[in-house]
């Protein structure tokens, strides 16, 4: 069972409630001190911050290894602040997850 089931666990519901959307000049300085992890959409971004914060070291290795999490790219941080997209964050100290929803 994940926590975007039906009972979603008590981390799980705190967190949701500490997402918010985000523009990316308030990220910029996160982005420089290299405290960004960009989330793909395809991952809910609350899960993936439960994980984090629940040390669940085997999923977020998996994550990191195929790609779907990782230390937001100088690209994607480019791209962010030329196209201003809707981003969501959630912050899970040191890491702030960011994700972009279209």
């Amino acid at each position: 069972m994940t926590s975007s089931d039906a009972n979603p666990s008590a981390l799980y519901a705190k967190l949701l409630g500490e997402t918010a959307k985000i523009d990316w000049q308030d990220l910029e300085r996160f982005f420089a001190q290299g405290k960004l992890l960009s989330v793909a959409r395809d991952l809910d971004l609350v899960s993936v911050a439960e994980a984090i914060a629940g040390d669940d070291k085997d999923l977020v290795t998996r994550w990191l290894a195929s790609g779907l999490v990782e230390r937001m790219p100088a690209e994607t941080a480019a791209g962010y602040a030329n196209r201003k997209p809707e981003l969501w964050a959630v912050v899970v100290s040191p890491w702030i997850c960011v994700q972009e929803r279209s």
